[in-house]
């Protein structure tokens, strides 16, 4: 058999193999495209709307610890584009699916040091690992 009639075939099942494969971030930015689903070892990237120059903060408050882990603390950045001191940012958070199941990711914005006080927002998303 000549090499070109053994690449084609072999060329079509990477392609294939490729075009199975889920991406390996998904990004989240607010409640409307939840429930998530995802496959273990993908990652799951979560930006909210932040402003910590008010005095609230987003607080996990269930981290879909049974299928989710966390990657890294929480990022805040602020645009560079503002141009006004005080104006709002993105807080981002990353999480990697490890297992299989599913879990509540659950995060609200308040004032840490007045717990008694209500949020002003919260984040509520099913998620589930394949």
């Amino acid at each position: 058999m000549s090499p070109t009639r053994l690449f084609v075939p072999l060329a079509l099942a990477l392609l294939a193999a490729c075009a199975t494969q889920p991406k390996q971030n998904v990004t989240v930015e607010k409640q409307s495209e939840c429930p998530v689903k995802l496959t273990s070892g993908q990652n799951l990237i979560l930006t909210l709307p932040s402003n910590p120059t008010t005095g609230y903060r987003w607080a996990i408050q269930d981290s879909a610890g049974g299928v989710l882990r966390a990657l890294s603390p929480e990022v805040y950045t602020n645009p560079e584009d503002a141009g006004v001191v005080g104006a709002a940012g993105i807080s981002t958070w990353r999480f990697q699916a490890f297992t299989t199941g599913t879990g509540r990711l659950r995060l609200t914005s308040q004032q840490p040091w007045a717990p008694e006080v209500l949020p002003v927002d919260s984040f509520d998303c099913n998620i589930s690992v394949n």
